[in-house]
């Protein structure tokens, strides 16, 4: 069976699995991530801490959609890579000194043995849990919020979540499931399991586009991966730095012509124009930039190139 046919062929009820990571269940831990899965940067006077979640394999062929034909085959050739790319998960953690917010909380238990690893890597960077006192999220795909919980408890019992409003209000709705693909389906699932014991505890905020959501940091609205897909601008001593989530998923492909796509987006024409915005806006400015699957630790700054865009990750 095909990764893709996998991918379609999960069940709804399978509510510990979230279809996109069987495709990759396979795959081996990431060779790009260092072997302390985490790296401090010092951020003006705050620390930003990168996290490495793990890693899965992504069948360019079957998710990436090209906008030329035959465009994503000859990048990754370009690239010297073959169909199944090992693509990172990353979080963030921002250290202000007072708070300790964490973007994203990687996969947890829901997407296999090669991921689920940003907790054990945030206790190697010298933090416990219990001293999260916020939690931002990018988006409600299980990659990103399946690291909430372990068994059902708080993996943070002491921190506040906090997602766009029409996210959580997309992902609640099973209405809405025939608007997004087959491959994230099962994120009508994931979203309460990652989030109940948070609502229960009354421990779950939204916010809107633009508002303050923590000591220099603002929400940005980066639709089309998702309704409510956001990233966080952070701002400290004169530097800033965009998590920007799913913006890029095939760095290969999509730096060089943003218009390519992938499957899991929710609304592709708006991923596309959201992609050329932040990268337009990002090379522009030349601030840094923190993407969820670029490869660890994720944080670089980009550069204009022609009709399209490259990638400068930070020295370690």
């Amino acid at each position: 069976m095909t990764a893709i046919s996998l991918i379609r062929s999960c069940s709804l009820r399978a509510a510990t699995t979230f279809c996109f990571a069987m495709a990759a269940a396979s795959v081996a831990h990431a060779g790009d991530a260092s072997s302390a899965g985490f790296l401090k940067m010092p951020f003006g006077k705050i620390t930003v801490v990168a996290l490495s979640d793990g890693s899965f394999t992504l069948p360019a062929s079957k998710l990436m959609v090209d906008a030329r034909k035959g465009e994503v085959r000859d990048a990754l050739a370009k690239a010297h890579l073959g169909d199944d790319v090992p693509t990172s998960v990353n979080a963030f953690l921002i250290d202000t000194g007072d708070k300790r917010i964490l973007i994203d909380t990687g996969s947890g238990v829901l997407l296999g043995p090669t991921l689920g690893q940003v907790n054990q890597h945030l206790q190697a960077a010298g933090y416990r849990p219990d001293q999260i006192d916020e939690i931002l999220i990018t988006h409600l795909h299980a990659d990103h919020v399946g690291g909430l919980v372990d068994r059902g408890r708080m993996v943070y019992p002491n921190a506040t979540v906090r997602v766009d409003a029409r996210e959580k209000a997309f992902w609640e709705n099973r209405g809405n499931l025939d608007k997004v693909d087959g491959s994230v389906k099962n994120t009508f699932e994931a979203v309460p399991m990652a989030l109940g014991a948070y609502e229960a505890a009354g421990h779950v905020r939204t916010f809107t586009e633009g508002e303050r959501v923590g000591p220099g940091i603002t929400a940005v609205s980066e639709p089309g991966h998702t309704e409510g897909h956001s990233g966080f601008r952070v701002e400290n001593g004169g530097e800033v730095l965009l998590v920007w989530g799913d913006v890029i998923h095939l760095a290969v492909a999509q730096l060089p012509d943003p218009k390519v796509t992938i499957h899991f987006d929710s609304t592709p024409a708006d991923a596309v124009k959201t992609r050329e915005k932040a990268l337009s806006a990002a090379s522009a400015s030349r601030y840094r930039v923190a993407g969820a699957h670029i490869a660890f630790p994720g944080i670089g700054t980009v550069g204009k190139a022609g009709s399209g865009y490259t990638w400068t990750p930070i020295a370690p």
